[in-house]
């Protein structure tokens, strides 16, 4: 659903909760600011990161922040079904750019080499959690999923024997697996049904989004622009590489092999009837949204120009 808003270009400051710092689909914010994009919009940016999803989920709905970014989407969809105040303003990442990694010296080749051993995903609830359930499925084996947080929290319990299967989000493990500390044993990407769902959202404390319809269109509109220039200059991947401390022949992989401009477009919602039969499967949603809940869900604003 798409909402006609008239641009108004005052100064406002948006308290924003982004989750894992570092990642390039979470970057637009930090980027965009320091690029001038925001401001450019009359936006001043005050960023929090979080651990992931779960924790950026929590400080939206508390209303300790107005915009979230990277929110898993079965997660707010359960959390809307039981009337949590959230608004999805925007797509954060349809398709998958998680993987799932091992220490070199393990015997596991592939998923299928997961019976008995623990695999890990960040909080109950995120598109790491669906993706772990769906590759449990898949293979047809008896792994034992296990939340382990963020990319350094999981990669210290992988490599210290505590986690057999340990997952990432790129740039943080690429290093380590061209270095042959890991191997890449899969990609959520590889599973067919995750190729197409928005499995991460921009989301809005509802109250907070009721009294600021006007600063929301300019903050989505400014993030917009970002990714476009992210996807457009060389000087976006120097400063990505700065921003995260990646080198940048790492930092331009990242952004071409693991995260395709079409994936992050802030308009594009894909594949919720998915993304709830995921939810139901798995026990997340007792029953599909209605269309009017959708409705009230998703409200991505309209471009402004």
């Amino acid at each position: 659903m798409t909402v006609g808003v008239a641009p108004c270009f005052a100064d406002d400051a948006i308290k924003l909760a982004v989750g894992a710092r570092g990642n390039w689909e979470t970057a637009a914010a930090e980027l965009g600011q320091n690029a001038g994009f925001f401001r450019k919009r009359g936006i001043s940016l005050d960023i929090l990161y979080t651990q992931g999803s779960g924790e950026t989920q929590q400080v939206v709905i508390s209303g300790s922040v107005g915009i979230g970014v990277g929110l898993g989407t079965t997660s707010v969809m359960a959390a809307f079904a039981k009337g949590a105040p959230l608004v999805a303003i925007g797509n954060a990442s349809t398709g998958s750019s998680e993987f799932w990694y091992v220490r070199a010296d393990s015997p596991v080749r592939s998923m299928k080499d997961a019976g008995g051993r623990t695999i890990a995903f960040s909080t109950a609830g995120s598109s790491s959690h669906m993706e772990v359930l769906a590759f449990v499925k898949e293979a047809g084996v008896d792994a034992k999923p296990v939340a382990t947080g963020g990319t350094a929290a999981t990669f210290t319990q992988v490599v210290s024997g505590q986690i057999d299967i340990g997952w990432s989000s790129p740039p943080f493990g690429i290093a380590a697996a061209q270095g042959g500390r890991i191997r890449i044993i899969a990609r959520g990407n590889e599973l067919a049904d995750f190729r197409e769902q928005t499995i991460r959202l921009i989301v809005a404390n509802a109250g907070w989004l009721a009294a600021n319809r006007q600063v929301e269109a300019r903050f989505v509109q400014a993030y917009r622009d970002t990714l476009e220039w992210m996807y457009a200059d060389p000087a976006a991947v120097q400063a990505y590489a700065t921003f995260s401390g990646a080198p940048v022949v790492i930092a331009r992989q990242v952004r071409d092999e693991f995260y395709p401009k079409d994936g992050l477009k802030v308009d594009r919602i894909s594949g919720l009837d998915s993304v709830m039969a995921d939810g139901m499967a798995n026990r997340y949603l007792a029953a599909p949204l209605s269309q009017d809940q959708l409705g009230s869900l998703f409200q991505v604003p309209a471009p402004i120009k």
